[in-house]
């Protein structure tokens, strides 16, 4: 018997990433047999590799025009790998080329960029049509060891970050550390994650609110999963932690800038998920963060 090979492309970036986990999950279900490949970028390579959807990874580097010779490797790649279907995962001009590079063209699911869709309706889409159901994932394989943090239950998550390049979604740092008095009033203890990137933002949250625990670089997205696990709940930007924790099950209140970013199209998906958009995150108060988030207080 002949095995079927199979590409999946997912490019960039984490929160698409995380959103598109659901559709990789049901392609490996539903082709159980088959030699799955990703074509991907490097930073999501460890996180692909211990998913175990897939047989093998393809790095990415997402040349430039000028550069011949990855071109060429992703010319060589695609030509003879003998797939003979590509689920397209990132939709968009990239991949259009991509297409373009096969000389014997695989049956190509995921022709839909331009689709007014949110990104997990997107793929679901994709997969109705290639005979595929999607739900949303399981992600309990994503754990890790957190008992140095010595987090008590019951315990809230801050996320106040987002990518450098995005500060219009960020809720201003002096209104999380508002947000995580009043938990911690309530009864709550209260940490805040994010990368050394984002360790301005959080160093504003951290000296204006004393008795928060400072995670500031030092969790891993392995972490992020496990502590979303164990979570009261959680609160950030549209940045990719907030998808993962909300993936996780967590139940999460999202902040999103809708001058930068969609809702709509790009919201966390999970249990129990409640959006707060504004044109300007400036205009959003603490009360409304607080009563969207509905705490309990603490036993």
């Amino acid at each position: 018997m002949t095995l079927e090979k199979i590409l999946v492309i997912k490019l960039s970036a984490l929160g698409d990433f995380i959103l598109a986990m659901g559709a990789m999950e049901a392609i490996r279900r539903h082709h159980k047999d088959a030699h799955i490949t990703l074509l991907t970028t490097r930073p999501f390579l460890d996180i692909a590799e211990r998913s175990g959807y897939f047989n093998d990874i393809i790095v990415d580097s997402r040349p430039k025009f000028y550069a011949i010779h990855e071109w060429y490797f992703l010319f060589r790649q695609f030509n003879s790998g003998n797939y003979t279907r590509v689920y397209d995962l990132q939709m968009n001009d990239r991949t259009a080329t991509y297409y373009r590079m096969f000389l014997k063209k695989p049956i190509w699911s995921g022709m839909m960029a331009n689709a007014p869709l949110h990104a997990f309706k997107r793929h679901q889409e994709i997969l109705k049509l290639a005979g595929i159901d999607m739900r949303l994932p399981d992600i309990a394989w994503m754990r890790a060891d957190v008992s140095a943090f010595n987090l008590k239950k019951p315990y809230i998550l801050l996320i106040p970050g987002s990518a450098p390049q995005h500060p219009a979604k960020r809720w201003p740092a002096v209104r999380y550390a508002a947000l995580g008095l009043m938990l911690m009033k309530a009864g709550y203890q209260v940490a805040v994650i994010g990368t050394h990137a984002e360790a301005e933002v959080i160093a504003g949250v951290v000296a204006a609110c004393p008795g928060i625990i400072d995670l500031c670089g030092r969790t891993s997205l392995y972490d992020i999963a496990t502590l979303a696990r164990g979570a009261a709940g959680a609160i950030g930007n549209d940045t990719g932690p907030v998808h993962l924790v909300a993936l996780a099950g967590c139940p999460t209140v999202v902040l999103f800038c809708t001058k930068v970013s969609s809702p709509e199209r790009s919201a966390p998906v999970g249990k129990s998920v409640q959006i707060i958009q504004s044109e300007s995150l400036e205009d959003v108060s603490v009360s409304d963060v607080y009563k969207n988030f509905k705490p309990e207080v603490a036993a």
